[in-house]
């Protein structure tokens, strides 16, 4: 069985530029100086220095190959930053338009992610490296038609059911292309971004973007999963690579028809904003918070005993006689083991824009899940959890998406050509 090859990521600090900053060593003076023996001031916090400065770090050049049998920024460890867009096709954008599109932007993605100034480069990145850069493309519902290509849009591809409590915003939801860019650095996500939404002007328009965060490499003592807004760490019963008939959930591995071969190698990704009632959730306490999720809120160990990544006794009782890890615990509601084996590869970021007028923050979860039948992994379990998740209630769906993403490409192609050439 083979595992997602854009997965893999490089050092290549030898040959990106350097990133030139001095960096504050114990406790600086209020204006950030940093100061020398002699009492002089040698630079300002973030100035570069004359001497050359630091070398570039591992995390500023890192790179993940785009070129690859599946896309990269799917199997990808979630980078520090991430814009997600969709966009709609300007009227008369027919399918050559398309073709020639998805070639600029696939050409633009491999220079930027290997660390290399894109076309028209305006430098706002100039000083980074790669910093983990992904860019991931994917085409939705409408696409096909307008592009006289409906005989060839997969089954699989359709709007998502209505779930109960859903408060969707279709200004913010579906859209013909879809954009996944991400890294470890704002600057180079910006610039990706820049150059995509340049390269497209007479083509697409952009439809939404939203910006999400996850913890930085490095903030931690350990490498550890995502922690989200509600302070749960996030993730960690996600299916791995190494797990076994893993390409069998996540990617779609055999063409459902002669019009479907195009999709070998590829995936659907759902994409989600989800609020979180954030002063509702912090006006329960914690023992009640870590029920409703059935794990610990410190570790992320199932609230059954063992580390984060230790199986759950779903059937172990406490001497009350209930179940320690509750029927309606969103861990439990959401395991594939009471979903009929149904597995999404998580990859969601968190969002914070700003507060409302009634003080609440507008945050939450920007959910991304990979899969490789939505009517067999998203769908049924989003209906489970909507009818009776003890999580539910501190949630709202406002925004929601499905796409299907074409596999990886090799250099001197670009993605979605077989199915844009065929």
């Amino acid at each position: 069985m083979s595992s997602p090859e854009p997965a893999e990521q490089t050092s290549v600090g030898a040959r990106v530029s350097r990133r030139r900053f001095v960096g504050v060593a114990g406790a600086a003076g209020a204006g950030g100086l940093v100061v020398g023996a002699t009492g002089g001031a040698v630079a300002f916090a973030g100035e570069s220095a004359d001497d050359g400065g630091v070398p570039l770090t591992r995390l500023g050049s890192t790179v993940v190959p785009f070129h690859g049998k599946y896309q990269a920024g799917i199997t990808t460890p979630a980078q520090a930053k991430a814009v997600f867009l969709a966009w709609d096709l300007e009227p008369g954008a027919d399918r050559a338009a398309v073709a020639a599109l998805m070639r600029r932007w696939s050409d633009a993605a491999a220079r930027l992610t290997a660390g290399q100034p894109g076309p028209g480069d305006d430098q706002v990145a100039a000083d980074a490296g790669a910093c983990s850069l992904t860019v991931t493309f994917g085409f939705g519902g409408t696409l096909f038609d307008k592009v006289g290509l409906a005989a060839r849009r997969p089954a699989a591809l359709k709007p998502l059911p209505p779930f109960p409590d859903d408060a969707l915003d279709p200004a913010r939801g579906d859209g013909d292309l879809f954009v996944q860019v991400c890294a470890d650095d704002g600057l180079v996500t910006f610039g990706a971004v820049r150059a995509l939404q340049k390269l497209a002007k007479g083509v697409a328009r952009i439809r939404w973007q939203m910006n999400g965060f996850a913890r930085s490499p490095g903030a931690t003592a350990k490498p550890m999963t995502h922690r989200n807004l509600m302070g749960q760490i996030d993730g960690s019963n996600n299916p791995k690579p190494a797990d076994p008939k893993f390409d069998e959930k996540i990617f779609v591995t055999a063409a459902a028809g002669p019009e479907q071969g195009w999709l070998t190698g590829g995936t659907y990704v759902v994409f989600r904003r989800i609020r979180m009632l954030l002063d509702a959730w912090d006006g329960i306490d914690k023992a009640h918070q870590e029920r409703v999720i059935g794990r610990t809120k410190d570790t992320g160990a199932p609230l059954t005993g063992g580390g984060e990544h230790s199986a759950a006794d779903f059937g172990k009782r406490g001497p009350d006689g209930e179940l320690v890890i509750t029927a309606n615990a969103h861990m439990r509601v959401a395991a594939p083991e009471f979903n009929r084996g149904a597995t999404m590869l998580r990859r969601g970021y968190s969002y914070h824009d700003g507060f409302g007028s009634d003080g609440a923050p507008d945050a939450g979860l920007l959910f991304v899940a990979w899969q490789h039948d939505p009517d067999e992994a998203f769908v049924p379990i989003q209906r489970k959890l909507a009818r009776g998740d003890a999580l539910s209630p501190f949630l709202r769906h406002e925004a929601s998406a499905l796409f299907v993403v074409p596999p990886g490409c090799a250099p001197g192609g670009y993605v979605g050509q077989s199915l844009l050439e065929g």
